[in-house]
């Protein structure tokens, strides 16, 4: 209940900036850079909220919040995939039977597994099924594009709810939840910062031609991560310089894979991955940049602090 005050009172002062900028500088709702900003922060009160509820629950919540947004995420993907008849198999397994595993591998905490069951064997097995129906128009290109798919929307996110099978020496509490809460908070407002110093003081795009981002929105956005980490230190067993050096390597995982999934866009063509929530697009979007750092959190964490 702590950390949902404070995370709602960090929300509040960023309404209130962007509130005071479109105040000043768009008193009509006419700068859409204000606007993006102003979006980006509404959305994040509704995610906030709905990820509070799924922490408070405990890890049943955690692991049924993730794995829906793993099934929306794999949609919106494959949806922008070329895709043939005989590709029907191969898709409905990895709805129904490779996500789900996924998942249920996760909350036995079967590590040996879920860590290896979609970049080994699900990749080795999918294009059999694929092979078998004698269809090889843009076999390669098909198949690639189900396997990132997978690798992204459930592989990555599966890491999230991972964080609740780690145990810390000398620590008797269940950290996992914190965890979670730790990685969302600082890859997230990280992200958000990025975005907010990027389009106040950003002159150097990091790739012109692919997306706005810029190294000052980066540098600025990644150590604002690292201040957020130092000051909830207190959910982690990491210490402060550990927190602050654990936030600061998941908030730049998470800008580059940003950049990934802007280049994903930009092949395929579109702006947003869905329209499943309303002027936000859908729930790559949303978690474009947890996806990325959800691994490189949790096996630096596994690595490093747990037993």
């Amino acid at each position: 209940m702590l950390l949902f005050l404070g995370t709602c009172g960090l929300l509040l002062v960023l309404t209130m900036i962007g509130e005071g900028l479109r105040a000043r500088y768009a008193p009509g709702g006419d700068n859409p850079e204000i606007e993006t900003y102003m979006t980006r922060v509404h959305s994040w009160w509704a995610m906030v909220l709905l990820v509070s509820l799924a922490l408070l629950t405990g890890k049943v919540g955690v692991l049924v919040l993730f794995g829906f947004a793993s099934l929306a995420a794999l949609r919106e993907f494959l949806t922008l995939t070329y895709k043939r008849q005989a590709d029907h198999t191969t898709l409905a397994l990895a709805f129904y039977v490779v996500l789900p595993l996924q998942y249920v591998f996760v909350g036995l905490g079967w590590q040996g597994l879920y860590t290896v069951f979609i970049p080994v064997y699900a990749f080795l097995l999918l294009p059999v099924f694929t092979a078998l129906r004698g269809d090889a128009d843009r076999f390669l290109a098909r198949v690639a594009e189900t396997q990132w798919g997978l690798m992204i929307a459930v592989y990555c996110a599966s890491h999230v709810p991972a964080l609740l099978k780690l145990q810390f020496d000398g620590v008797a509490m269940d950290r996992g939840v914190l965890l979670i809460a730790f990685l969302v908070m600082v890859v997230q407002f990280g992200d958000l910062l990025d975005f907010f110093f990027g389009r106040r003081i950003g002159r150097t795009r990091i790739v012109p031609d692919l997306s706005p981002r810029t190294w000052e929105g980066l540098v600025c956005g990644t150590a604002s991560a690292m201040l957020i980490g130092a000051a909830l230190a207190w959910l982690t067993p990491f210490g402060v310089p550990g927190a602050m050096l654990m936030a600061g390597a998941a908030s730049l995982s998470g800008h580059f894979g940003a950049l990934v999934f802007a280049a994903i866009k930009r092949d395929k063509g579109v702006k947003d991955w869905s329209h499943l929530i309303p002027g936000q697009g859908g729930v790559l979007n949303q978690l474009d940049s947890v996806l990325f750092a959800a691994p490189v959190f949790y096996h630096l964490t596994h690595l490093v602090w747990a037993v």
